[in-house]
Order: C-alpha cells, then sequence, then structure tokens
C-alpha cells in the first residue's frame, strides 16, 4: 500500500469506530463519569490501571485530573497503579505479575473510591484481579475495553466497551472516551456548588 493509502485507511477506520461509539456508547460513558464525580465529591479517589498502551492512558488521566484538563479548579485525587516501579517490581518479583494492581488496590483502595481499569482485549489477568480486589472492597469498578470486553466487563459495575478487534484503532478511541470522561468530572465538580471533600492525611 501507498503511504497515502494506509494514511486515509487508517483515519477512515477511526473515524467509524468514534461514530460507532458516539451512537451506542453514551450512557455507560456518563455512568462513569458520574461515579468518579460522586467518590470525589464525598471525598474518595480514582484508582486507575492497565498495561502497555493502557499504562500510558492511565497516567493520562490521572495526570489530567490532579492538574487541570481545560480549566484552572481544585485538584482531584486520582491515581495511576502504574507509575512506581519499586511497588511494581517488588510484587511482581515476590508474589506474581497477575497481583501487581490487586495488591495496590488492597493497600490504597477504600470504599466509595472507584477503581477504573482500561484494556484493548478485556482478558488481562492482573487488571482483572484488580477489578475483583476492587469490588471485594466496597469501590465503583469501570472497565474500558475492546474486543467484546472478556471476563473484565463482566467484572465491573461500569462496562464502557469499544467493539473492535483492532488494538490501534481502540486505543485512539480509548484516549478520546478518557478526555469526555475527564471533561465531564471537571465541568461537573468545577461548576458544582458542592465542594470536593479533602482526604485525610
Amino acid at each position: 500500500m501507498r503511504a497515502d493509502d494506509v494514511i486515509q485507511s487508517t483515519l477512515t477506520d477511526t473515524i467509524a469506530l468514534h461514530e460507532r461509539m458516539r451512537q451506542t456508547g453514551s450512557r455507560a460513558i456518563a455512568d462513569a463519569a458520574d461515579a468518579i464525580v460522586t467518590s470525589l465529591r464525598q471525598g474518595g479517589k480514582l484508582l486507575v490501571f492497565g498495561n502497555g498502551g493502557s499504562a500510558a492512558d492511565a497516567q493520562h488521566v490521572a495526570a489530567e485530573l490532579v492538574g487541570r484538563f481545560a480549566r484552572e479548579r481544585q485538584a482531584f485525587a486520582a491515581l495511576a497503579l502504574t507509575t512506581d516501579t519499586s511497588v511494581l517490581t517488588s510484587i511482581g518479583n515476590d508474589d506474581a505479575f497477575d497481583r501487581v494492581f490487586a495488591r495496590q488496590v488492597e493497600a490504597l483502595g477504600r470504599k466509595g473510591d472507584v477503581a477504573l481499569a482500561i484494556s484493548t482485549s478485556g482478558a488481562s489477568p492482573n487488571v482483572i484481579a484488580a477489578l475483583e480486589a476492587g469490588r471485594a472492597r466496597g469501590l465503583r469498578t469501570i472497565a474500558l475495553t475492546g474486543r467484546d470486553g472478556g471476563a473484565m466487563g463482566r467484572a465491573a459495575d461500569i462496562h464502557v466497551n469499544v467493539p473492535s478487534e483492532s488494538t490501534p484503532r481502540v486505543q485512539e478511541v480509548h484516549r478520546t472516551l478518557l478526555h469526555v470522561i475527564c471533561e465531564l468530572v471537571e465541568r461537573d465538580l468545577a461548576e458544582s456548588p458542592d465542594p470536593v471533600k479533602k482526604i485525610d492525611a
């Protein structure tokens, strides 16, 4: 294929998948944002995690909420469980890689917090384990998946699924949806008369 053909094909495919989500995915996206808003307003926090490109997306979301997305406002409590290499490698080495996120959820998660899991396959064992750990501790759980959502979608309270077998196309839509969630969370909390409670140190 010529370079122009690859460019046109890629853009056509990602636009089509975005359009499919525009037509079918609004309710679950809104529910995910509402769950995060409710938690933050009550003094809770967002724990975000995933592998590979989804790990980068988790860090992106945490940065947007702790820092700012589109407006000046107070900081929101969000933490990517993909960033502490000492924690990740010690759990992976001493226990198992399947536990690298679940163990952190057990340590940091509290009832009323939200666990947001990201996976293009919906089948990552360490992500599923963390969702299960979150539900056991009383966290609200959100799965952002690709393909058919797999076991991960079934393990979550709220399932946002991007129905495609193409990992790159799913990742592109995931990033758009995560920006939408950040926009909804920031807009709701910044415009709300109810302040976000501070977490006790």
